[in-house]
């Protein structure tokens, strides 16, 4: 039978097509083997890592600090890799988590503020942190710092959270502006003695003689200072309208609204509010602002000093003292709780939270800090790192909201309605107890 010549063309460019591949997989196939590993194992090893996903939140320093130690963690070993998903807020994330929670697609690791992690604990949602830290390598509790161990703790003698760092809330002064007044920062013993400079720095051109910081934590840390608590002795009923906690909201009312020496910054997106404090306290428009000590990263000492919070009144210095915490979900697998136990152990090292504590300025959560040659050199070169730390010898430990947030929530509203609303603070702070009491008549 008679071909035609379009058939035959027809045909060999069918088997060039069929016999290319073949010539080039093999190709391929030859140089692979020539190089003694076959291609596939790579990407198979990468794979077995058990990745870790690792929710948290901070300034925009800490938030890369906190970047640098997980890529370190992550090339110091092959087991694990942590997966970082950063929120705006500690708020955020903890709203975040519960709504992950109730859809079944929780992270593995969460960094929160310790309310939510004692909340959380409370509903046996969170794994045991301190079994899941005694099978990793040295660990012993006697390394960390007693205050913050005890914080997790709670009333149970088991840690379903762990510290991760430290802080408090301490006074950042513009030195320019203290010296232009003729104030001598170091005679501020009291909020009372820092109003009653106002005329001093109103006619060297300050603004403001004081800027805090928006919400409900520096008014706590004052109202601590002028003696106030939370609760009664017996931890039953709430305390939040007494006259310690309505002397010091009435103050900063009056301060804020009335003689007009100091300004809060609220709102904005994330950490906004924030900044914008920070700023004002940095360029002079405010003498100074009480900030975390997590800000030290983002401030420059020439222009600012560090001092511990002053006293209310006569009474002493005695403001809040907490940690952030790392709670690990129960849900887990096996291998991704162990993964997360060994960042935490991975952070929490010395060397690790020297890392951390020069970064960010945010409190060591360990006790052998001097081990480390870095850390020990840095605190002499900016001896402003060690005010946190010291604040922290004496500071008073913010009780559990025992409704899971929910006091607390009725004393932000009360702030707000100071702060920003001026309310009388015997009205504010009334409606909030209100609020607490029948939040804990819930419980009962």
């Amino acid at each position: 039978m008679k071909i035609s010549s379009i058939k035959i063309r027809s045909l060999k460019n069918n088997i060039k097509r069929f016999i290319s591949p073949l010539i080039i997989l093999s190709v391929i196939t030859a140089i692979s083997g020539c190089s003694g590993e076959n291609a596939s194992q790579v990407p198979k090893a990468e794979k077995e890592r058990t990745e870790i996903e690792y929710w948290y939140a901070g300034g925009k320093t800490a938030v890369k600090v906190m970047a640098d130690i997980i890529d370190s963690f992550n090339a110091s070993q092959d087991e694990y890799v942590i997966k970082p998903v950063v929120k705006a807020s500690y708020d955020e994330t903890y709203q975040g988590l519960q709504a992950a929670l109730a859809g079944n697609v929780s992270p593995d690791l969460v960094l929160l503020e310790t309310e939510a992690s004692h909340y959380l604990s409370g509903k046996g949602i969170l794994e045991n942190v301190g079994e899941q830290l005694k099978s990793t390598p040295s660990f012993s509790l006697d390394d960390y710092i007693d205050v913050f161990i005890d914080s997790c703790k709670g009333d149970r003698d088991e840690l379903y959270m762990f510290p991760a760092y430290g802080t408090t809330q301490v006074f950042y002064y513009n030195r320019e502006a203290f010296e232009k007044a003729g104030v001598n920062p170091e005679s501020i013993k009291s909020w009372q003695d820092l109003a009653d400079q106002k005329e001093r720095f109103t006619s060297s051109g300050i603004e403001y003689v004081w800027e805090p910081m928006w919400g409900p934590d520096n008014l706590i840390d004052v109202a601590f200072s002028n003696g106030a608590s939370m609760f009664s002795s017996d931890g039953k009923e709430v305390t939040i309208d007494s006259p310690e906690w309505i002397q010091v909201f009435e103050a900063f009312r009056k301060w804020i609204h009335e003689d007009k020496i100091m300004k809060i910054h609220s709102g904005g997106q994330g950490w906004e509010y924030w900044y914008k404090t920070m700023d004002d306290a940095l360029s002079g428009t405010a003498a100074g602002y009480t900030g975390s000590s997590g800000d030290q990263a983002d401030l420059d000492f020439t222009l600012v000093g560090a001092l511990e919070q002053p006293g209310f009144g006569s009474n002493a210095s005695s403001p809040t003292a907490e940690a952030k915490d790392f709670v690990i979900v129960k849900s887990s697998s096996e291998k991704e709780k162990t993964g997360a136990a060994a960042f935490i152990r991975y952070f929490t090292s010395p060397e690790q939270q020297a890392v951390w504590s020069m970064g960010t300025g945010y409190v060591p959560v360990c006790k052998n800090m001097d081990s480390v040659e870095s850390y020990h050199n840095y605190v002499k070169e900016h001896p402003e790192i060690t005010v946190p730390l010291q604040q922290s010898q004496h500071a008073s430990v913010l009780p559990i909201d025992p409704t899971g947030g929910k006091i607390y929530d009725a004393l932000k509203i009360a702030a707000d309605q100071v702060e920003l609303e001026n309310i009388p603070a015997e009205e504010a702070l009334s409606e909030a107890q209100k609020k607490a009491e029948e939040a804990m008549r819930e419980l009962s």
